[in-house]
């Protein structure tokens, strides 16, 4: 009886949260410099309206940013899910641990070889940009572990501590190299590292799904083992679960997929702690309702804070990793607060 009032209940908010995101995706695709009138909107997603001035504006410029904001909201949200399963923190996210960075140092140190922008790339160079960030996330994955481990279990206050260590350490490197850039693409690398989907294409949107594909159902299978990985590790050994084998795959794709957004948007902070958060407060404790109902409210959060910043400030932009921090600061001072009265 409680199970299925916990399905109920996970459906409803789940069913809300798609017709809000719908409503916030329509909303800021109406919304902007260009004016455009809800008739000629329909029209021109219906293929009805020959204006190319309207499709230039709802297909090259509207659309892939909206699509690209849930994309990366969707894996933010959920693998801040994942990794606060896996270390039993819920302080952790990606980047407090260090692994936003690590991509961003390996992005910017492809950008500084090859001597490319980030803008007005290929899907080639995209995807290959994807790769040598998930190497340098791997790398910065390993390093977190491999301090954190305290008679064979991982500690949670160790885990914070080292990839704090990391995000500051990778980010000092990060601005070295982007020193030794041509200043054009210094700008661009600038822009990128603060978080923004203003160059945001249909290449990037292509780049991004095999991730998805491979990762999101990984997770979704995994959901109740995430469950059994939160008891004590003598209790997991008991029950047969090789718990180092299910972490390690799980961290190599929330790497993966934490990779694939970061070459889109660069680093956009707090999306992975709060999004977590949120969703337990909705559904529970239960990963098979935290994983979908996180990477909804990431995708939430992220459509919105683009949202404010194209619309707010025009016609001054504010990146979205700026709005979301400004928003996702408070929060965690909060957690932290909370944390402390819990100890």
């Amino acid at each position: 009886m409680h199970k299925r009032r916990e399905n109920r209940r996970f459906i409803r908010i789940f069913l809300l949260g798609i017709v809000f995101t719908i409503f916030i995706m329509y909303m800021s695709l109406a919304t902007g410099i260009f004016d455009l009138t809800h008739l000629e909107i329909i029209q021109t997603l219906l293929g009805l309206d020959a204006l190319w001035e309207n499709h230039l504006v709802i297909y090259e410029f509207r659309l892939p940013r909206i699509v690209i904001g849930a994309f990366v909201g969707c894996a933010l949200g959920m693998v801040g899910s994942v990794l606060q399963g896996v270390t039993k923190n819920y302080l952790a996210d990606p980047g407090i641990l260090g692994i936003q960075a690590a991509v961003g140092f390996s992005v910017v140190c492809y950008m500084l070889i090859v001597q490319s922008n980030v803008t007005g790339m290929s899907e080639l160079s995209i995807i290959s940009m994807s790769l040598f960030g998930w190497i340098g996330g791997i790398l910065a994955a390993i390093f977190l572990f491999l301090f954190s481990m305290k008679r064979g279990e991982i500690d949670p206050r160790r885990l914070i501590l080292v990839g704090i260590a990391l995000n500051a350490g990778f980010g000092a490197l990060t601005l070295f190299v982007s020193l030794k850039m041509n200043p054009q693409d210094f700008e661009m690398a600038t822009v990128w590292l603060s978080g923004s989907i203003y160059s945001a294409s249909w290449e990037q949107i292509y780049s991004m799904i095999p991730w998805f594909i491979l990762v999101v159902p990984l997770f979704l299978s995994k959901a109740r083992i995430l469950n059994l990985l939160q008891l004590n590790e003598m209790t997991i050994i008991g029950l047969g679960i090789r718990a180092n084998r299910i972490r390690f795959l799980l961290l190599l794709g929330a790497v993966g997929l934490i990779s694939s957004s970061v070459i889109v948007s660069g680093s956009i902070g707090f999306v992975g702690l709060i999004a977590p958060h949120i969703a337990r407060r909705l559904v529970g404790i239960h990963y098979p309702y935290i994983l979908p109902i996180s990477g909804l409210t990431g995708m939430l959060l992220v459509v919105v804070g683009d949202w404010i910043g194209r619309t707010i400030f025009a016609p001054a932009e504010l990146a979205v990793g700026i709005v979301i921090s400004i928003i996702g600061v408070p929060y965690f001072i909060y957690l932290l607060m909370r944390s402390a009265r819990n100890v």
